[in-house]
């Protein structure tokens, strides 16, 4: 019988689901001198300390809003 984790959920599922969402494709993008002067002075102002997490979480929160608000519908 599989062990059970406290919260009762099978550990070789957590297994499964963090090989789900390991980040293994790498994509570059390229700033100039104003932008990056932007995003250096918006993580200093809000102690952002990982800038490449920021930029990933605001660019997938665009993609997903604008991906739900262009879905298709029947009328």
């Amino acid at each position: 019988m599989a062990r059970k984790t406290k919260n009762g959920v099978d550990p070789r599922y957590l297994d499964k689901e963090r090989a789900a969402l390991k980040r293994t494709i790498r994509k570059s993008v390229f700033f100039n001198k104003k932008e990056v002067a932007a995003i250096n002075e918006y993580c200093k102002l809000f102690g952002v300390r990982s800038r490449s997490a920021l930029i990933r979480q605001i660019t997938m929160e665009h993609i997903l809003s604008e991906l739900d608000k262009a879905h298709p519908t029947l009328f």
